[in-house]
């Protein structure tokens, strides 16, 4: 494969740098916007080419040091070594480019409003899943150590699934968190028990799930792959006794393939199934297998900006399409008049009428089901014509059916969270013959990555 000398000019959505020859795009992992470097290309499309840096010939202005020593291998953090305030100019212009580029929308009488930037941009998870492994990623030194101990607690490399960096350190978690996984990992070592191979399917221990609030309570989940008390209650008060302030401990057997908690027995060793997250004066219970913001500070603000763009008065039915654990329902409901929430995944709709009852909150509805299925003509007569609908789909955006009953349902107004300014995009071009776009805002969840959310206010056409 070819080596080229190039400038690089951009970034593109998935945190590669972007550079052009005299025929295609090249598309150069490592490379950051106002970098000249040496490329290997490995990679030849008809269209583009992807390369890796070789040499860094002359630096971008905008390149910082990374904190973490595992930078440029778990994957993790891909735009570490970028300044966050230049991370925020191209994350914006990531959103913009897809609404025009993809959405075929003019912006020229939409109000931008500038990314709103994440209050700390290092240690904001409140969540992350390691994978035990007897296989580590080594690296080319310790290749020449054959008594080095394979066993390893972290995560798995880029595109490399069956491949696990053992971390020393991640600056996205609470240091807590670090010595939870530790207390694990050497635990584990001093009793010699055995660490999971993706390949042969063998091996005690697979996955440590660790979540905390910013109200200080923590949850730690331990997946092994056979019931053995004994050896599981040895494990877990030896890890008690070295982080004491841990406050519920959980286990699952899980013998299949794959690493999912879909259809496992979530077991209690110690405290309970359940901790609780305070925005804004509302507790919301969160459960192991539940979906939740990993950034609650951040997640918080944007729920302020939700409220505040729906323009409730009190006298309002609003509609929040694909509700989750209803955080957005609930955070909506003092100020409207009844809230209804959809969501897919019964579970969650559980979690969210007990959050609900939790909070005193009686204004709201909660449905599970398939959103493209449920939402229609016959629903909106049994629960009302929405006057503001808020969605928050997944990745993959919304379905053409539940496109065309939002132009049926006669709201005033749509706000549209997405973490996917692609699919949005989509979504927003075909909305465009009944809503127009007044407003968007970008809202960075996830700093140093290429992740960018998207919030957009929609008012019905006339």
């Amino acid at each position: 494969m070819p080596v080229m000398e190039c400038i690089v000019t951009g970034m593109g959505e998935d945190g590669l740098g972007v550079a052009k020859t005299e025929t295609k795009v090249l598309f150069v992992e490592g490379g950051l916007p106002g970098d000249r470097v040496e490329v290997q290309v490995f990679r030849q499309k008809p269209r583009y080419m992807v390369g890796r840096v070789l040499r860094l010939l002359e630096p971008s202005p905008h390149r910082v040091e990374p904190v973490c020593k595992h930078f440029g291998l778990c994957g993790g953090c891909k735009w570490q070594n970028l300044a966050y305030e230049t991370q925020l100019m191209y994350k914006a212009g990531q959103v913009r480019d897809a609404l025009v580029r993809l959405g075929g929308l003019d912006l020229s009488s939409v109000e931008v409003q500038e990314p709103l930037g994440a209050p700390r941009t290092y240690a904001f998870r409140n969540k992350l899943e390691f994978t035990f492994t007897n296989r580590r990623w080594l690296t080319t030194d310790e290749l020449t150590n054959d008594e080095l101990n394979r066993n390893g607690l972290g995560f798995h490399l880029p595109g490399r699934f069956e491949r696990v960096v053992h971390l020393e350190e991640c600056h996205l978690m609470d240091p807590l968190m670090n010595e939870i996984r530790l207390a694990f990992f050497e635990t584990a070592i001093e009793q010699g028990l055995t660490f999971y191979d993706v390949r042969q399917r063998t091996g005690y221990l697979r996955n440590l799930m660790v979540r905390n609030t910013t109200q200080g309570e923590w949850m730690v989940l331990l997946s092994v792959s056979e019931d053995n008390p004994e050896t599981l209650h040895t494990l877990m008060d030896r890890v008690q006794e070295r982080v004491p302030t841990v406050q519920n401990l959980l286990y699952t057997v899980n013998s299949k393939a794959n690493d999912s908690l879909e259809g496992l027995e979530i077991r209690v060793y110690k405290g309970q199934n359940r901790v609780v997250q305070v925005w804004d004066g509302l507790s919301f219970g969160i459960s192991a297998s539940s979906f939740f913001q990993t950034n609650p500070q951040q997640a918080e603000a944007m729920l302020g900006l939700v409220r505040e763009w729906c323009g409730l008065s009190g006298q309002e039915l609003v509609y929040d399409l694909y509700t989750g654990t209803g955080s957005i329902a609930l955070f909506l409901a003092k100020q409207a008049s009844r809230v209804v929430g959809i969501e897919y995944v019964q579970a969650a709709v559980d979690d969210a009428r007990r959050n609900a009852e939790q909070n005193d909150i009686h204004n709201t509805e909660f449905f599970a089901g398939d959103m493209a299925a449920l939402l229609n003509n016959d629903f909106f007569e049994a629960h009302g014509y929405p006057d503001v609908v808020v969605v928050d789909p997944p990745r993959a955006g919304m379905h053409a059916d539940v496109v065309e009953a939002l132009k049926n349902c006669g709201a005033r107004r749509l706000v549209y969270v997405s973490c996917n300014a692609s699919t949005q995009a989509r979504d927003l071009q075909a909305l465009s013959d009944t809503y127009r776009l007044l407003r968007y805002r970008p809202v960075d969840l996830f700093p140093q990555t290429a992740h960018i959310e998207n919030l957009a206010l929609l008012e019905r056409i006339y």
